[in-house]
């Protein structure tokens, strides 16, 4: 963790999202009436509008659909991590998140590329999901 890393202050819908993390397993909302995985999360389904759900484990596994990669700092904090990578991970499972691909390669990142899920901790009670590139197998 970083000293600008900010900490999610979990509220009851996204504390289990924040720990997931911690042992190093992505889960996401799943609707308990229709099944749809949902993010954001949400306390309601937006395709039932049940206000049942259950959290359910993933793959952690997904695409790129389009990144950026930044080459400056537009706060001082971030100064020690440009360049990086922000994209949108395409899910396995459906659902599309926004986060940092991180590790080796992660400049030379292209659409379509494959990705899993790692975990940066963030203090004791959350971690924050990035993603790298893996090969196919």
């Amino acid at each position: 963790m970083n000293d600008f890393t900010p900490i999610p202050a979990p509220s009851e819908l996204s504390a289990p999202f924040w720990a997931s993390g911690l042992d190093g397993v992505l889960r996401l909302q799943k609707c308990a009436r229709c099944s749809h995985i949902r993010f954001p999360l949400d306390p309601i389904c937006p395709r039932c509008l049940s206000s049942e759900h259950e959290w359910t484990a993933l793959s952690g596994r997904g695409t790129v659909q389009t990144f950026i990669r930044f080459q400056r700092a537009y706060d001082p904090s971030w100064e020690d991590r440009v360049p990086y990578v922000v994209a949108l991970i395409q899910l396995e499972e459906g659902p599309v998140m926004i986060s940092n691909v991180v590790g080796d390669g992660a400049l030379e990142v292209e659409v379509d590329d494959p990705v899993e899920v790692v975990y940066e901790h963030l203090g004791t009670n959350a971690a924050l999901p990035q993603f790298r590139l893996i090969e196919e197998k």
